[in-house]
């Protein structure tokens, strides 16, 4: 999927690591994110190089929906994501069975720009970390 990205260079979500060694691993599914943090970090980063797939399959199962992969294309094709920052965590290190993030994302979309901001809610089951939900604001400058 990502097999043409540049994977030296730093990954998208501003951790300080090289994309080979931090969110591609779990993006490519050859390693699930560790923490909740780490699932968010990889799901925006996901967002930002169009992995649409990851962003479904890293989606609690119940909150899937079939147009889904739809959606996303379209937002992932409009939307340049610029910086992540992670504001808070909650729980959802190893051994927690739940975790909250919540993270300022930039962006730029339709020539305006903005911010994404989000506590996102997260759930370990069968071995990994899903995405729940999330309450939203964003703000248009």
């Amino acid at each position: 999927m990502l097999h043409d990205q540049d994977l030296t260079r730093a990954c998208p979500c501003n951790s300080g690591k090289p994309f080979s060694f931090c969110c591609e691993p779990a993006i490519e599914g050859h390693k699930p994110a560790k923490t909740a943090e780490a699932l968010m970090r990889s799901r925006y980063t996901a967002f930002s190089l169009g992995a649409v797939d990851y962003l479904i399959d890293s989606t609690a199962p119940e909150k899937r929906n079939p147009d889904d992969a739809e959606i996303l294309n379209e937002q992932v094709k409009c939307t340049n994501w610029l910086g992540l920052e992670i504001l808070n965590t909650e729980a959802g290190q190893v051994g927690d069975q739940s975790g909250m993030v919540a993270f300022e994302a930039r962006f730029e979309a339709d020539e305006q720009s903005g911010v994404l901001r989000e506590h996102s809610n997260f759930r370990f089951e069968n071995d990994r970390w899903f995405y729940v939900d999330g309450d939203v604001e964003v703000t248009i400058k």
